[in-house]
């Protein structure tokens, strides 16, 4: 897949939500965001899942660090899963669109997936391609979109929320990939 996510980051202007925007549970996510522009932020971060992703042996990919843990390719699918939802949410409110959203069970998502069916690579790949989109679509989005708002699980959650929520996110994950897995 050609790189177009580097096109695709600009100045985005967009400030950290404030605990207002997102439910309790999210602030360890959005806490882990670095400082600057959450475009740059998403693009950066892609290039270093994928290079650390793509550095994972076949075997290394479906160990667990302690049993009943997922296995990498299992974590891998779970951040895809977690960012396509994260994205879906962004593009609902960002349209205005009020009905409410359910939650997701990660756990139950997990279970029921094929990823250590998948070559990591394959896993990797798709990632890389939900990350893309999201990126576009928080590109074109205008100043008044960023702060919307929807329900997601029960709780509110503003446009610019999610996009942080899934930078954090994927960092959370990340770091336990390279401090319990590898």
């Amino acid at each position: 897949m050609e790189r177009n996510h580097k096109r695709a980051v600009l100045n985005s202007n967009i400030t950290p939500p404030d605990a207002t925007e997102y439910a309790p549970d999210y602030a360890g996510y959005v806490s882990l965001v670095p400082e600057g522009d959450i475009l740059t932020t998403l693009s950066s971060q892609l290039d270093e899942t994928l290079a650390l992703l793509r550095g994972i042996s076949k075997a290394k990919a479906e160990s667990r660090y302690a049993p009943g843990k997922w296995s990498i390719k299992e974590l891998v699918g779970h951040v895809t899963d977690a960012e396509r939802v994260f994205g879906y949410r962004a593009l609902r409110f960002a349209r205005n669109d009020p009905t409410p959203l359910a939650g997701f069970e990660q756990d139950g998502y997990v279970a029921n997936s094929a990823f250590n069916d998948c070559r990591l690579r394959e896993l990797a790949d798709e990632f890389q391609h939900v990350r893309c989109g999201n990126i576009q679509l928080f590109k074109n989005l205008g100043g008044e979109a960023w702060l919307r708002r929807g329900s997601a699980s029960g709780h509110e959650v503003s446009v610019r929320a999610l996009a942080y929520i899934i930078a954090g996110h994927e960092l959370h994950h990340m770091t336990i990939l390279r401090t319990k897995y590898l």
